[in-house]
């Protein structure tokens, strides 16, 4: 019998003898081809992770929440409630049903009706479904682009990277559109969609960030009227339904008291076309892994259903039991504790940035809404190989800069822009000279030593 030789690289050895047969990988689809390689941003994060020292080097590019959000207490009460009340929430350390938690679902309808969420009334929501997703906002995404036909993704530029990417590995054709202080520009939008001719067929879905990520534009209501119109009228002229996807992650982190309240998009759709996906991470844990959608009850929507049931019946029961005690009990003063410190980070992130990279910018927005500021430089490239993210990584060369083997100086970690927009789009280019960085995460103190690390990098930047 010959014998096996089975590698367990990606590199094939060399046959020593005629007797031996080599056993080649794994064959991989075409997803699984394409993720066998990280992402850039994957790539760069997990660079960082590997020898990142908390406390001393500085994050900015993570968006994880500021852990004094998070209700740990409530959590703990609403945990010791649910197992000491089977008779409401049953079987709570079992399996769920693929649609979500019952309780779960009129907490939900229950805290959008009290509290008038994006305008909408009971009967408004009675007509929708609400399904949660298996594991977060993200999981009810990555369904779409398993149930969905593969076709051809309109979205903002700067795009949402993370999802943008994971849908071109997935078979999609991701077209961008620029944004403005408005969000994504309609009528650009509608030239875009001119501009497909033909191709138009081959239309899969439309998605809009609310609050962008990167940017933290606040989607206006205006535009997104609009955007119910212009899909609706795309769908009557193809013959079928184009769905308009609102991903909702920040919506509930809207703290500039000035920004008009955001209305459902739901108000206005007459087609069946709107989903709207939220989630409770960023207003109370992100490890409670709570992700929503509403819409119309469709094949589209009973599709994902049955999704949740493939990939393990459903979202940890558990978890679902505790935010729907949450929302019941605790939502409203959580939300004004949490948006008033993100708030409080924003205000003083925001002029730490006007007084230390002012003269470099070319401009910037954000501050407004979620934990995240998207900064244009005048000249200065952010992009891995540049002097200014040497500088901030520590990798110059210079000692002087770097520190001593073994013990860099303080390091900060940031989003290139780069990463933020579409490699093909039309701001490609302008992408080299932007970076995303995160106020959420880290304290106040150490925002503030990031952005004079910045400065300092800047200075670098123009002399190199």
């Amino acid at each position: 019998m010959d014998k096996i030789d089975c590698d367990m690289s990606f590199t094939m050895p060399f046959r020593r003898s005629s007797s031996e047969r080599t056993v080649k990988d794994a064959l991989l689809s075409e997803y699984g081809r394409l993720s066998a390689a990280p992402s850039p941003v994957n790539r760069m994060m997990a660079a960082f992770a590997a020898d990142f020292r908390d406390g001393y080097d500085i994050n900015l590019g993570v968006g994880y929440v500021n852990e004094g959000t998070i209700p740990d207490r409530g959590v703990l009460e609403a945990i010791e409630y649910v197992l000491a009340h089977p008779e409401r929430h049953r079987l709570a350390l079992n399996y769920g049903g693929p649609k979500g938690s019952q309780n779960l679902i009129d907490s939900i309808r229950a805290f959008y009706v009290r509290d008038r969420i994006g305008g909408l009334d009971e009967a408004t929501l009675a007509r929708q479904e609400i399904l949660i997703g298996p594991s977060g906002a993200t999981s009810i995404l990555d369904g779409l682009s398993d149930v969905l036909k593969p076709g051809i993704v309109l979205t903002s530029d700067p795009m949402y990277y993370i999802y943008c990417n994971a849908l071109e590995r997935k078979g999609f054709e991701v077209v961008t559109v620029p944004e403005d202080d408005d969000g994504i520009d309609t009528d650009a939008l509608e030239n875009t969609i001119r501009a497909l001719g033909s191709r138009r067929e081959h239309l899969a879905f439309v998605y809009v960030v609310t609050v962008g990520n990167p940017t933290s534009t606040i989607l206006s209501n205006k535009r997104r009227e609009k955007l119910v119109e212009t899909v609706s009228d795309l769908s009557g002229k193809l013959g079928r339904k184009v769905p308009l996807v609102f991903d909702q992650a920040y919506e509930f982190l809207i703290h500039d008291p000035q920004a008009e309240t955001p209305q459902s998009a739901l108000r206005y759709d007459t087609c069946g076309i709107v989903h709207e996906v939220g989630t409770l991470s960023k207003i109370l844990a992100p490890a409670l892994r709570i992700g929503y959608l509403i819409g119309p009850d469709s094949p589209t929507v009973k599709a994902l259903v049955q999704r949740t049931s493939d990939v393990g019946f459903s979202a940890p029961l558990i978890t679902q039991e505790v935010a729907s005690y949450l929302l019941d009990h605790h939502i409203a003063e959580q939300r004004v504790r949490v948006n008033r410190g993100y708030r409080e980070k924003a205000v003083r992130a925001g002029r730490w940035i006007r007084e230390r990279l002012g003269p470099v910018l070319a401009g910037y927005s954000g501050g407004r809404a979620g934990f995240y500021f998207y900064l244009t430089f005048q000249k200065i490239h952010t992009v891995e190989q540049s002097p200014f993210f040497h500088y901030l990584a520590r990798t110059t060369g210079d000692a002087r800069i770097d520190g001593p083997p073994g013990n860099k100086n303080p390091r900060v970690v940031y989003v290139p822009g780069q990463f933020c927009v579409h490699p093909r789009g039309t701001m490609a280019e302008l992408g080299k000279r932007q970076l995303r960085l995160s106020y959420g995460y880290e304290e106040l103190e150490r925002i503030e030593n990031a952005l004079s690390l910045m400065a300092e990098a800047a200075v670098y930047a123009e002399a190199h």
